[in-house]
């Protein structure tokens, strides 16, 4: 197993008070790691100088050691916020590991994460994306996430979020895993991939990892859910509540399912989808009328970029399709 090659790509905003111990804990996996990427998106804490230090510090190591095929490491500074997707598509891009470990720097790894879940993953090459138990860094009892979960209605959780961690000790498929703690298969990546982008570039953040989940399974993968890998996540958004999120971060949550829906979503299923969930679109946009009316601006984003979201649509179902008749 140890012969296939695995990443570790984290992107960090603000990121400073998480990331030593998010990297400690890389360092200390049981599995040996080729190349550590992390991404800056112009933090304005001290968050890209703690990264550097850190680096410098595990080479000083390794070079005193003399070890052998030490673990490459990449720090990336964007001028910008390019946001989620976009950053971890540079990454994705300066890799070429067989494995790729998408990580979030408020989340710390239990020392086998990244092993055992390579080991489900070479054990069934269906499965292309797998996670592990993500509990809660506050409560180590309750359950953070154990992959995706999407409803009829089209609209995707974290599978049992905030319930006990004994109630989730069996390990099997999923429709797909969160982008908290996510390892991928290169081969996954490069066959689900649109225009050379695993993650759409186009959402920012917020439901990138959903929107993958949805394409992989349409062609033909399987997520997995490993409950004895283990990690433990802060996870701001659930815990702070949305109204301390800026206006432009609630716009991007808001429209980017629409724009999942849009490009994942068959012409067979789609009025029945529509029909379903429109008890909850009615109750959703009244109450967004009223309490949160700017909100709707950001459809102006979702018809800016239509003509793309066609061009992506256009593609995903032409493979699905193909796949179907094969």
């Amino acid at each position: 197993m140890n012969n296939k090659t695995v990443s570790v790509h984290i992107v960090t905003y603000n990121s400073a008070d998480d990331i030593i111990d998010c990297l400690e804990a890389v360092m200390a996996q049981d599995y040996p790691i080729e190349k550590i990427v992390v991404v800056d998106n112009a933090s304005s804490d001290d968050c890209a100088e703690k990264v550097n230090t850190f680096f410098n510090m595990v080479d000083t190591i390794n070079s005193q050691a003399n070890k052998e095929a030490p673990t490459s490491l990449l720090l990336i500074q964007n001028q910008k916020n390019t946001g989620f997707a976009p950053a971890h598509n540079q990454a994705i891009a300066a890799t070429e590991t067989d494995y790729i470990l998408v990580l979030n720097p408020d989340l710390t790894l239990a020392p086998d994460y990244i092993s055992r879940l390579i080991t489900q993953m070479e054990n069934n090459p269906q499965i292309g994306s797998a996670t592990g138990m993500l509990l809660l860094k506050a409560d180590h009892g309750s359950v953070d996430s154990t992959g995706l979960q999407m409803n009829k209605a089209r609209r995707a959780f974290d599978r049992g979020a905030g319930e006990p961690a004994e109630l989730w000790k069996q390990s099997g498929t999923v429709f797909g895993v969160s982008g908290a703690a996510a390892m991928y298969s290169r081969r996954m990546i490069e066959d689900v991939s649109v225009d050379g982008e695993f993650f759409d570039a186009d959402f920012f953040a917020y439901k990138e990892d959903v929107d993958v989940a949805w394409r992989a399974q349409l062609f033909g993968w399987q997520g997995y859910y490993d409950a004895e890998a283990i990690g433990y996540h802060e996870r701001g958004w659930k815990t702070s509540g949305r109204s301390t999120k800026p206006m432009f971060i609630r716009r991007i949550s808001y429209i980017n399912r629409y724009k999942m829906i849009y490009k994942n979503e068959s012409a067979r299923t789609m009025l029945k989808t529509i029909l379903i969930s429109l008890p909850y679109e009615i109750a959703a946009h009244g109450y967004m009328l009223l309490r949160e009316p700017k909100l709707i601006v950001a459809w102006k984003s979702f018809f800016t970029q239509l003509p793309a979201l066609k061009k992506k649509r256009k593609y995903i179902q032409t493979i699905v399709k193909e796949r179907k008749n094969t």
